[in-house]
């Protein structure tokens, strides 16, 4: 969910600026996953500049405060939520864990990075949600060192059927500073994409993995 229309704006319009969130219909990218994509976002690039970051942070903040209440914990998701995640526990003044893919292969083989004590509360703070599945392991990892999990808090969401169907089936609440609809809004009134461009994308997120480029 979106928790501030404003915010959801302005973030839309902030990571376009700074090209963390690239379109592109006609060429589109190839994800991981094998899908082919009209969209690409590295919400990484905000950590280098400083004004952009500093939005971010301190949205996340007021906006974690005010529907979780202020936790014990942040907790990022490595390695896209690592950077904003130290940023925003340290504006609020709270103590900050990592949680990596998997446990370490050497040493202590670690999953989680950092102090947590099993009965402390946590956020969960990501870069950006597509199918939910990594996000809810890192939610599982915590859980399974005994936290007691508020919410997740990420910069943006594609808002796929999947993703919204998982949290709600682990009882995860989640909100985003922003959104795919607010992305297009910005995108066409800041003349990014033309209307063509808009159907297209708009295709694409009612089914991403069978989507083709329309010529």
């Amino acid at each position: 969910m979106i928790f501030n229309n404003n915010t959801a704006e302005k973030t839309a319009e902030l990571l376009l600026q700074i090209n963390a969130i690239k379109l592109n219909s006609k060429n589109p990218f190839t994800w991981a996953s094998g899908w082919k994509s009209p969209i690409y976002c590295d919400n990484r690039i905000v950590l280098s500049f400083p004004p952009v970051r500093n939005f971010i942070r301190e949205e996340f903040a007021k906006n974690i405060e005010k529907k979780f209440g202020k936790p014990d914990v942040i907790a990022g998701v490595a390695t896209g939520a690592i950077g904003i995640g130290i940023l925003v526990a340290e504006y609020m003044g709270l103590p900050f864990v990592y949680v990596r893919p998997e446990p370490k292969k050497h040493g202590r083989q670690n999953q989680i990075e950092g102090f947590l004590q099993k009965g402390q509360s946590v956020v969960v703070v990501e870069d950006l949600i597509s199918t939910g599945g990594s996000s809810l392991l890192a939610v599982e990892a915590l859980k399974n060192e005994g936290a007691i999990i508020k919410g997740m808090a990420a910069i943006f969401t594609y808002g796929f059927d999947i993703s919204i169907n998982r949290f709600k089936e682990e009882n995860i609440d989640l909100f985003t500073l922003s959104d795919y609809e607010n992305l297009l809004k910005q995108a066409v009134t800041k003349k990014y994409i033309d209307q063509d461009e808009i159907i297209n994308l708009q295709e694409w997120r009612k089914s991403p993995s069978t989507w083709k480029v329309e010529i």
